[in-house]
């Protein structure tokens, strides 16, 4: 009988349910010293397998090997394999002759985007969205949507309490096991090229457990998820974010039962629209928009550099060592990447690859950051988030105009500025906030490229305003954040 191939991505039941026959796990020593991965990424992986090969029982085979190929080739059976995350992990699985399947993870097939998609020069993520709620009726009244609006996004943008952080309950957190303390033995034992330190584990990596997590963010936090979720706290990390990245890019919940569980909470009355709206936005809409164009657009999007960006990423970034970083806000969310692999999405948009685009980092290389550093990050994840949306490298291709901000944004919506040594009010002087100059320094180096961008030439024409901008641009580019 034909064993079936799973990958430390593709956990739960909707991948091995319908499978009666053997279940093939591998760990790969190769795939695990690749890159310099985070420790609790890989921590994660290897927690999953092993777990998932418990709860199997008799059905699973763990095999490690040196390389798949290897497991694959000793494993001696036919194999069918669902798609995989990335082209390279499809490509080996063609090369080594086994079947591969459509993906149960996303609510829409590969076949269902190409038609949506076909014909169109750009990918507007709104229209896309929109459709998928047509498609699978979510947070409709009739074929209308809920408070007669489709985005709710507007009611979502209030800055950070005035306290130390939201008056939430505290996420769902897991309780480590002797699978999990074996996986740290044995990382230990590898000795990897590993960036960030270790545990403990923060996040979901079974199926009970990705439950239960569910259970506790639609019931305890969904109703006050979204006024602050584009605000950020420097002591309150998590602040009314679900932690359900992890356990949903590592296939154990199908987006559709999470979507479904936040509208259920809708109709029931227990959370307002705007904070469901938001975050069904988030799971039916951006995350399986990024899944569709990663195949769509193919290879070579990874390689655009419409602003030519080819600054290295520091070692002190690539290493997460901030702790010489002045600049408060970059420093709070490089510990927070070094210490749990994971920062929410404002602090990875408007703080980290805002950074990276002031700065000119070679996007391409920023991709793979994100990809490695990250413990929710896959090869299909970060392309259209990184190359796309953060660096604005695409030329536009998925959003509109970059994005980029100066230090006001960030005094607005963080609480990083008031302790912080840089003043967000000033672009010159040895204090002078590295986003307010850097803002200025990088509209100013691509102002004849941004001058037809309609959401950007308003920001361009204030360039004219500027009585420093000889000092701006003589000393911005050559300085960083220290």
């Amino acid at each position: 009988m034909t064993a079936l191939l799973l990958f430390g991505d593709q956990l739960g039941p909707h991948f091995h349910s319908e499978h009666t026959g053997e279940v093939l796990l591998v760990e790969s020593a190769a795939a695990l010293r690749r890159r310099p991965y985070h420790r609790q990424k890989l921590h994660l992986v290897l927690s999953g397998i092993r777990h998932l090969a418990a709860e199997l029982g008799d059905r699973a085979t763990v095999v490690r090997a040196e390389t798949y190929a290897d497991a694959v080739r000793g494993f001696g059976k036919p194999l069918v394999a669902y798609q995989p995350g990335s082209r390279a992990a499809e490509a080996l699985l063609r090369r080594l002759g086994v079947e591969v399947l459509p993906t149960p993870a996303f609510a829409l097939e590969r076949r269902e985007f190409t038609d949506w998609a076909a014909g169109r020069t750009s990918f507007v993520m709104e229209d896309f969205y929109r459709e998928q709620r047509r498609r699978f009726g979510v947070l409709l009244d009739g074929g209308d949507p809920v408070g007669g609006r489709w985005n709710h996004d507007a009611d979502n943008r209030e800055p950070p309490p005035r306290a130390a952080g939201l008056d939430v309950p505290e996420p769902w957190w897991p309780e480590e096991d002797s699978v999990d303390a074996a996986v740290r033995a044995d990382l230990d034992a590898m000795d990897l090229p590993t960036v960030g330190v270790d545990g403990p584990r923060w996040f979901a990596i079974t199926r009970r457990e990705a439950l239960a997590a569910l259970e506790t963010f639609v019931r305890d936090r969904l109703p006050h998820f979204g006024p602050h979720e584009d605000a950020v706290l420097t002591r309150d990390p998590t602040m009314a974010h679900s932690l359900l990245s992890v356990p949903l890019n590592h296939g154990l919940l199908h987006p559709l039962e999470v979507v479904r569980a936040a509208e259920a909470a809708y109709r029931a009355g227990t959370a307002p629209t705007a904070s469901v709206e938001g975050f069904v936005r988030q799971v039916l809409g951006w995350r399986e928009y990024v899944w569709h164009l990663y195949w769509h657009l193919g290879p070579e999007y990874r390689r655009h550099n419409e602003f030519r960006a080819t600054t290295p990423l520091p070692d002190w970034w690539r290493e997460l060592r901030p702790g010489g970083v002045r600049a408060a806000c970059v420093r709070t969310a490089l510990e927070g990447v070094r210490d749990h692999g994971w920062v929410h999405h404002i602090q990875r948009l408007m703080v980290l690859g805002n950074h990276a685009l002031q700065r000119g980092y070679d996007p391409a290389a920023l991709n793979d950051w994100f990809v490695t550093s990250f413990v929710d990050g896959f090869p299909w994840v970060m392309p259209v988030n990184v190359v796309g949306m953060s660096q604005h490298a695409d030329g536009g291709l998925i959003a509109t105009k970059p994005y980029l901000s100066g230090g006001a944004y960030l005094n607005r919506m963080t609480d990083h500025c008031r302790g912080c040594w840089f003043d967000p009010k000033k672009r010159t002087g040895e204090r002078a906030c590295p986003f307010t100059a850097g803002y200025w320094a990088w509209l100013d180096r691509h102002a004849a490229r941004l001058r037809g961008n309609h959401r950007m030439s308003r920001a361009v024409q204030g360039l004219q305003r500027l009585s420093d901008l000889d000092e701006v641009r003589a000393r911005e580019p050559r300085r960083e954040v220290f």
